[in-house]
């Protein structure tokens, strides 16, 4: 049958992916670690106050998924060395960390690497304003103070309750969203960066 056909070449053995993704907003980022003064660091960014979209925030390198990209993996490279001034040799890429998936239609592909010890800096003051590093015991040693933000579903005034069950009275999901925030000198890192980080401590602290 032809429609079993179809069925076979456009499904059989396909690899699923979050639906809907076509239509999100896709970035990649790269965890940093160096070594400074014989032990491991994070690195991390301050955003330059110029930047429309979050101005002056820490952050992890990294950007948009662009169509010439042949990977989020290549994305988050190239942002890199964009953004700290950096050639590809000077990075090592370990693995991949759990993507986020937001309710603002974007996904955020996240990858551990370690960016060679002997490399200079040199970050883009139109995107950089600054550049600064944290040992990684000390977020291994100092657990973030977390805050809920509550999620609640509100249809537009069109929505057609008549043909839902209970209508308007019906019982939608609401959501809890963690954010953690960590401390560290003056730096405050929190939202999307606080997430990967503590996702990213959790990994190695398993036993």
């Amino acid at each position: 049958m032809q429609l079993w056909h179809k069925i076979n070449a456009n499904v059989g053995g396909r690899k699923g992916e979050v639906l809907g993704n076509e239509n999100f907003y896709k970035f990649a980022v790269l965890l940093p670690l160096i070594e400074v003064k014989d032990e491991l660091h994070v690195l991390f960014e301050v955003r330059a106050h110029t930047l429309r979209r979050q101005p002056g925030e820490v952050c992890f390198p990294g950007g948009k998924v662009d169509r010439t990209d042949d990977s989020p993996l290549k994305a988050a490279t190239r942002e890199t060395c964009e953004e700290l001034g950096v050639s590809e040799n000077d990075l090592q890429v370990i693995g991949e960390l759990d993507y986020l998936v937001s309710s603002f239609q974007s996904i955020v592909y996240p990858f551990l690497g370690v960016i060679n010890k002997d490399t200079t800096l040199s970050h883009n003051p139109e995107e950089v304003e600054e550049v600064f590093t944290v040992p990684l015991s000390y977020f291994i040693s100092n657990p973030p103070e977390r805050h809920d933000i509550k999620i609640h579903v509100k249809p537009d005034e069109s929505f057609p309750f008549h043909l839902i069950p209970n209508g308007e009275e019906y019982n939608w999901s609401s959501s809890v969203l963690p954010e953690f925030f960590y401390y560290y000198k003056d730096y405050v890192i929190w939202g999307m960066t606080a997430r990967i980080l503590y996702h990213f401590v959790q990994l190695i602290s398993e036993q």
